[in-house]
C-alpha cells in the first residue's frame, strides 16, 4: 500500500468518505512530518518514516487513547532518540493519553508523566519519573532503573578544592 491507503485504512473501514479521508489524512501526515509522501509505498520509506506511518495510521480515527507497544524497538541508535524526541513532542501537541510499553529505562523516565513498573505481571511501583527515580519502593524497581540509589549526607568543611562530606557517620574527602 501507499502511504496514504496505509494511513486511510482505519478510516475506510469505518466508512468515511474519500473527501474526508483526503483531509483527515493530510492533516495527519503533516502532523507526523510526512507530508508529500502520499503516493510513495510504505516498504520504500526509511525506518524512521516506516514508524510515523503506522504512528499516524492510529492517529487517524482521532483516539482518546494510544497504546504504543515498544514502537521504538528495532530502530538504531540516534533514530530511537530522535524518535523520542518527537513521540514525546507530538504527545503534547495532540493532548491524548499514551500508554507506552517499553524494556528501555530511558524512554520511560523521558517520555511519561507517570511510570507503572512492573514485575512478572505484578504491579511493584506508580509515580512520575521522579519519584521512582530517587524514592525506588522496591529493590526491583531501583535495580530497574539503573541501581541508582541516594545516600543521605551532610556538607562540612569546604576549601578551594575540597569537600568534606558526612555520609552515614563517616567522613569522606572528594575533590570538585
Amino acid at each position: 500500500m501507499t502511504v496514504f491507503e496505509n494511513v486511510a485504512y482505519p478510516l475506510k473501514l469505518r466508512g468515511a468518505s474519500r473527501p474526508e479521508m483526503r483531509t483527515k489524512v493530510a492533516d495527519i501526515l503533516a502532523l507526523v512530518g510526512l507530508e508529500g509522501l502520499e503516493d510513495r509505498p510504505t516498504p520504500a520509506l526509511s525506518g524512521g518514516q516506516q514508524q510515523r506511518v503506522a504512528l499516524a495510521r492510529a492517529l487517524v480515527f482521532s483516539p482518546r487513547v494510544l497504546l504504543l507497544d515498544e514502537p521504538l524497538s528495532n530502530l538504531d541508535a540516534q533514530l530511537r532518540e530522535d524518535m523520542r524526541r518527537e513521540l514525546k513532542l507530538l504527545q503534547q501537541r495532540v493532548r491524548i493519553t499514551v500508554m507506552f510499553v517499553t524494556h528501555d529505562q530511558i524512554e520511560a523516565l523521558s517520555l511519561s508523566d507517570r511510570i507503572a513498573i512492573m514485575k512478572f505481571g505484578e504491579l511493584e511501583q506508580v509515580g512520575t519519573p521522579e519519584e521512582v527515580y530517587y524514592k525506588p519502593a522496591t529493590p526491583f524497581v531501583r535495580d530497574f532503573l539503573g541501581k541508582t540509589f541516594l545516600l543521605p549526607g551532610k556538607v562540612g568543611a569546604v576549601s578551594d578544592r575540597h569537600v568534606h562530606v558526612e555520609v552515614q557517620g563517616i567522613g569522606h574527602d572528594l575533590s570538585i
